[in-house]
């Protein structure tokens, strides 16, 4: 989909299943713009804000965006449903779905607990922002998760022409060259597996509190994974020193 950045057509597959084509094209500023853009909550954050309800990333305007999450809050309204989204990359982020209350099904799509797919428009509000969504889907089969992260990572690649690790933040290391399509399917720019990455981040996340996050939390935040490959994870993250053990050998912290 992103092979040739936003100088290129990128086609969609919606929840329905409906393919949208999309040319993109570039302004005299040199803004691109995308259909769909695959994003994580803590860069819909801090995505630069250039009027009224325009936002860029990377110097690509954004139009829609998709993002995959658990919902953390639910609260319907006479005209609307308010979701709490969290991707655990930042705080969660509110999500408004237009609805018609008297159509049972709309209100009822999801409910705390569940993770969810996300496609909507990006709003600021009093500096409060928001997604606008089109739509909300259950997402049933846990793999769109790491389907979503690679897509996020590989969209951010191409449109900055730069590296990123898990966190998106840049990197020093130099663009692989992966033209030839030798890139190992499921490995991350900075050599972590999806998993290891995953597991990583929520290492990183917690790792503000003194203790780290125990084993325990580890398993339940990241419930959609084998304990086996959590475990696996942790080894190899500690032998490449990624991250130490601290009160115990059940807490863990990023180096």
């Amino acid at each position: 989909m992103w092979n040739q950045g936003c100088s290129q057509a990128a086609h969609v597959i919606t929840s329905s299943g409906e393919t949208l084509s999309h040319k993109a094209t570039s302004s005299m500023a040199h803004k691109a713009h995308l259909e769909i853009f695959p994003c994580t909550v803590s860069q819909l954050l801090a995505a630069p804000q250039l009027c009224n309800d325009c936002f860029t990333i990377c110097d690509c305007e954004l139009n829609q965006v998709s993002i995959v999450g658990v919902i953390r809050g639910f609260a319907p309204f006479v005209t609307n449903v308010q979701y709490a989204v969290d991707d655990m990359t930042g705080p969660p982020l509110n999500v408004k779905l237009w609805v018609n209350m008297e159509d049972s099904a709309q209100t009822t799509v999801a409910s705390p607990g569940m993770y969810v797919k996300v496609i909507g428009s990006l709003r600021s509000d009093s500096g409060q922002r928001s997604l606008l969504a089109m739509n909300v889907r259950r997402i049933k089969d846990l793999n769109e998760i790491s389907s979503h992260m690679l897509e996020v990572v590989q969209a951010h690649m191409q449109v900055s022409r730069k590296v990123f690790d898990v966190n998106m933040n840049t990197t020093v290391a130099s663009q692989p060259d992966w033209s030839s399509g030798t890139r190992p399917q499921g490995v991350l720019p900075n050599g972590l597996s999806t998993v290891q990455g995953q597991v990583l981040h929520q290492i990183q996340v917690f790792s503000v509190h003194n203790d780290g996050i125990s084993f325990h939390d580890l398993t339940r935040n990241l419930d959609y994974i084998s304990m086996r490959d959590i475990r696996s994870s942790l080894v190899f993250l500690a032998s490449e020193g990624h991250i130490f053990s601290t009160s115990d050998e059940h807490h863990f912290k990023a180096a």
